[in-house]
């Protein structure tokens, strides 16, 4: 697929319903790091431009809040129907910026088209409740408020399907957004507000702020006038993030990864979870919160776990995702790359064994990108950097245990509590498992990734603040609660107070 698909050179943000240059004139290039072909120029934007977006949503905000929730639900509708017949064009672009397999972008895009669905839903809902009144001739009830203007903050991994998590429930919600996406991978962000302008989202609901995180993303954070911050991205800058807004007593969404587990029983399906290791470990080439990057063993199976994952490894196609052959793409960039290269040394020092992998690719097939090989370690111990840090790449960590009572504690023994799953056929073991496995996402004979939208996202611990984007859920964070009492006695009743 060539880059006919992408029809500017030059990006702009998108403010009041309009395309605009940036002020700050900066730009960085976008590349295909599974080439390294430039794609698009992206503008570093600057302070004064966020806070020109929020008097933008401001306005807007105020007005839309007012349009009848089924009714901000059909724009919604709109969104989704327009992904969904341009699911191929925006799939193909994905993998051109981002590299992660053509099946798998298909598979990102999907999500969006879906959440686009389920959201939309949500307009003929954003229930509330009515509850009794302790006084007679008194109603009570509660329902749901728009917080107001809503910055969002998304990363480069999953650039489309992320931003939908966030943009869509704020949107039917009754919001308007400031969305600020990763500088790596600007054109899905470019594409899906196309989409929004085209489906008839009135100017100013959504506003698109192109730039880095120092300068755009603190300067969201900082605003007066935002008052939900959600971000997905490292731990270090969500914990950043959650310091700033604790400080303006300002609402905050934090999802910032994991070091999730796959547990192997002695009784498992070892191909089923061979399987599942693969798709979740080296799928997304391991860049997704979700991948797994540990595999708690029990010791009576691990050489033949080892043995068949070896095996199937050794099958993996690398290379451009646009090839539909191939099953694992590049590393986003060059700093990506070195931080797994330089963890390769950190797990051989700590005495773990590295079967397979554990080395940049560069061979001719590979010198025009950023790839790794698959990465095999084995007889990991749970303290190790390798087992405890998240490396963000195709590297996965075999880790022994004795006994189900141990996996479980290995399982938690981590900063993180994202995902976890646990292959085994006996079905106390998985009550069990999902009672006292500590994450917020939890399967049972598959993988780590593969979450559906209309349930809960996110985690415990490290992974985040208790906030869930993606079902139901995710609306808390882009509402408030409001308490509604009305009187029809025709007297003053004074609660816990006037009562018979």
């Amino acid at each position: 697929m060539s880059k006919t698909l992408i029809k500017v050179e030059k990006l702009k943000n998108y403010m009041d319903g309009e395309w605009v240059d940036s002020s700050s004139g900066q730009y960085a290039s976008v590349t295909n790091p599974a080439t390294l072909e430039s794609l698009v120029q992206v503008p570093l934007s600057s302070e004064g431009e966020v806070d020109q977006a929020v008097q933008i949503a401001k306005r807007a905000q105020k007005s839309w809040a007012l349009v009848p929730a089924p009714q901000r639900a059909e724009v919604l509708h709109r969104v989704g129907l327009l992904m969904k017949e341009r699911k191929e064009d925006l799939s193909q672009i994905l993998t051109m910026e981002n590299g992660k397999v053509i099946e798998e972008a298909r598979g990102e895009v999907q999500e969006g088209i879906d959440m686009a669905f389920y959201m939309a839903g949500e307009g003929r809902r954003l229930f509330g409740q009515t509850t009794p009144s302790e006084l007679k001739d008194k109603f009570a009830m509660s329902v749901r408020s728009p917080v107001g203007v809503v910055g969002i903050i998304t990363p480069w991994n999953f650039p489309i399907a992320i931003a939908t998590w966030k943009s869509f429930p704020a949107i039917v919600a009754g919001n308007a957004v400031i969305w600020k996406p990763a500088t790596e991978t600007p054109l899905m962000a470019y594409e899906l507000t196309k989409i929004f302008e085209e489906a008839g989202l009135p100017k100013g609901v959504l506003n698109l702020v192109f730039g880095s995180g120092s300068t755009v993303g603190d300067a969201m954070v900082e605003h007066d006038d935002i008052r939900v911050i959600s971000f997905t991205g490292s731990n270090d800058v969500g914990r950043n993030v959650a310091g700033k807004c604790g400080q303006k007593l300002k609402k905050v969404s934090l999802e910032m990864g994991g070091k999730n587990a796959i547990t192997v029983m002695d009784d498992a399906d070892l191909s089923l979870a061979v399987e599942g290791i693969l798709w979740s470990a080296f799928g997304t080439s391991g860049q997704r919160c979700t991948a797994c990057s540990r595999v708690i063993v029990h010791e009576d199976i691990k050489e033949k776990l080892e043995e068949q994952l070896l095996n199937e490894m050794a099958k993996l196609s690398i290379g451009n995702g646009l090839d539909e052959s191939v099953k694992v793409g590049p590393i986003i960039n060059k700093a990506g790359l070195e931080k797994i290269e330089k963890y390769m040394e950190i797990g051989k020092s700590e005495g773990a064994k590295l079967l397979a992998g554990g080395y940049v690719l560069n061979d001719d097939k590979h010198a025009s990108g950023y790839y790794f090989a698959p990465t095999l370690f084995t007889d990991a111990t749970p303290d190790m950097r390798i087992a405890q840090e998240e490396i963000f790449g195709p590297v996965v960590s075999l880790i022994p245990v004795k006994s189900f009572e141990e996996a479980i504690e290995v399982n938690n023994g981590v900063e993180y509590g994202l995902s976890s799953s646990i292959f085994t056929k006996d079905v106390n073991k998985v009550f069990a498992a999902q009672r006292d496995l500590d994450t917020g996402i939890v399967y049972v004979n598959a993988g780590t990734t593969g979450a559906e939208i209309h349930l809960p996202f996110g985690g415990t611990k490290g992974t985040g603040n208790g906030h869930r984007d993606s079902g139901v859920a995710a609306l808390d964070v882009f509402t408030e609660w409001k308490a509604v009492y009305v009187d029809y006695s025709g007297k003053l009743q004074r609660a816990q107070i006037d009562v018979e």
